[in-house]
């Protein structure tokens, strides 16, 4: 293993600018990874994109492929070896800082920072406002593949922090846990097809919505806390339970954790397999309709 680098382990926040990160570009414990992924209706290649632009040093982690296919969870999370492989591959060391960065419509690397953080790794953040903000802010870009060493691989812990169909399940009985869906009102409470994944449109009964745009500013960054704050509220969120979040597949749940935990609210979870899931199986309940 290579030496640690100067500085090693200096925390950072979860969430970082544009300013600061241009600032702190060439520190040689910081690994900035592009964790876009696209819908399919974007039409977009995030590899191809990658290497056509990015933050100068970035490492394109494929997102998209980064799942575990052995899980009956449709694009579950990856277990704790795919992540250490991963990020061995693409030089991370232990106790390395880490930046995540998209340049996606539905903020990947909140996804990616839900994937590290559940396995245990500290000192991970989210550029704020993603490539777009970099880009618009005029910081350099450049293009082709960043080069680097690939590193040995650290052993993970099992991710904490995730919930399955059977703990939604046995959640609805109890309502010991909060379920709060990031997708469109339309999608949540409205009837006929999901537009994006299929299936039909509804909700997990009792679950409370706040699409994940809600926590966003225009130009996508997060809003302030105390906006945060106000926006869970206004969703009928009680910020002193637990507050399980869900979408249609696991990616924009994952923005409402990652906003939750700029508030301070780590009582939460991922059910990962989402609408996705819970819609595919006929024995489970829906709801649609007003609440």
């Amino acid at each position: 293993m290579r030496a640690t680098p100067a500085g090693m382990n200096d925390p950072i926040q979860s969430l970082v600018s544009a300013e600061w990160l241009a600032a702190n570009l060439n520190a040689p414990d910081l690994v900035i990874l592009d964790a876009s992924r696209h819908l399919p209706a974007a039409n977009r290649d995030p590899h191809a994109d990658y290497e056509a632009a990015h933050i100068p040093g970035a490492r394109f982690l494929d997102l998209a492929n980064l799942t575990d296919t052995a899980s009956n969870v449709p694009q579950a999370l990856p277990n704790g070896a795919q992540l250490a492989e991963r990020l061995a591959n693409l030089g991370v060391e232990s106790g390395y800082r880490i930046i995540l960065y998209d340049d996606s419509a539905v903020k990947t690397s909140a996804r990616a920072w839900i994937a590290l953080v559940a396995h245990g790794i500290g000192n991970v953040a989210i550029l704020d406002g993603g490539f777009a903000k970099w880009r618009g802010d005029g910081h350099p870009v450049e293009s082709g593949t960043a080069e680097f060493e690939p590193a040995n691989p650290f052993d993970l812990p099992q991710a904490r922090g995730i919930r399955f169909k059977a703990d939604i399940l046995a959640n609805l009985n109890s309502e010991a846990e909060q379920v709060l869906d990031a997708r469109g009102a339309d999608r949540v409470f409205g009837a006929g097809t999901d537009p994006i994944h299929g299936g039909e449109n509804g909700r997990i009964p009792g679950s409370l919505n706040l699409p994940f745009g809600g926590v966003l500013n225009p130009d996508g960054t997060f809003k302030s806390p105390e906006d945060l704050r106000a926006a869970f509220e206004g969703a009928g969120v009680d910020l002193s339970r637990p507050v399980i979040t869900t979408c249609g597949s696991g990616i924009t749940a994952s923005v409402l954790l990652f906003a939750l935990h700029l508030i301070g609210h780590e009582s939460t979870a991922l059910y990962d397999g989402s609408w996705s899931e819970w819609s595919a199986d006929p024995e489970t309940p829906k709801q649609q309709g007003p609440q």
